[in-house]
């Protein structure tokens, strides 16, 4: 079973939107599993606060590096090797490759930041990993938790219903995604490209490699410099 573990000060928040849908229907039939670990049961005094303000001055607050490492240290043992993910604006970007990759291990820890930031020397000492979902700041990790969490599941075996789905989709080969259609054959004056009902599978195949070329030139062109630009295959 795959297990996702999440360090939160809203353990509430979950599983909401993940315990719907393809995650959802995944987790009730035990594909994968679900733990949520408050970290303010590791506040300090009366109140278990979990903050402080920002050593060197300036706005809002930040997560305590003893609170935080109360908590994993509490919620892992020393022989849990899950990748601990700390969502951070800051972070490394998530991308599809990495989400196949997590999909293929055992499970995640997913640390859930708030305030300003989580204090440094938690993340050197006890190995967290900045992962971002974009560039854009969040209220907390929660969210990106979630979405982080969403991505990975739906890669897992009988999760999805084909196994082809998950292989032809956005960025699985450094491509968007070609355009969809379906019925009816024409909307408002709009057909279904002809070669896409032309039934010659080999032709199907080089038009949605040439559209979703012509979509990530004209959307995502960076994604481009690591990507073979050619559309059929070379005669010989």
């Amino acid at each position: 079973m795959w297990r996702a573990t999440i360090f939160t000060l809203f353990p509430e928040m979950f599983p909401g939107p993940l315990g719907l849908s393809l995650a959802g229907d995944a987790l009730v039939r035990g594909v994968w599993s679900l733990e949520a670990q408050d970290i303010r049961a590791h506040g300090l005094g009366r109140h278990r606060a979990v903050d402080d303000t920002p050593a060197g001055g300036g706005a809002g607050m930040v997560l305590r590096a003893d609170v935080l490492a109360a908590s994993l240290d509490a919620g892992l043992t020393p022989e849990d090797k899950r990748p601990r993910l700390l969502m951070s604006p800051r972070g490394k970007p998530l991308t599809q490759a990495r989400v196949r990759e997590l999909s293929q291990g055992d499970g995640i820890v997913l640390i859930c930041g708030r305030f300003e930031g989580v204090d440094e020397r938690v993340i050197e000492a006890r190995g967290l990993e900045e992962v971002s979902i974009g560039d854009y700041v969040l209220s907390g990790g929660e969210l990106a938790a979630m979405v982080t969490i969403d991505a990975i599941v739906r890669l897992l075996p009988g999760v999805m219903g084909k196994e082809a789905s998950g292989a032809e989709e956005s960025f699985e080969g450094g491509l968007l995604e070609y355009p969809h259609y379906t019925r009816p054959r024409e909307f408002e004056g709009r057909a279904i490209p002809d070669i896409l009902l032309s039934g010659d599978h080999a032709k199907i195949a080089a038009w949605r490699k040439a559209e979703a070329l012509k979509l990530t030139k004209t959307r995502r062109p960076d994604l481009l410099r690591d990507v073979k630009t050619e559309v059929a295959p070379k005669k010989g």
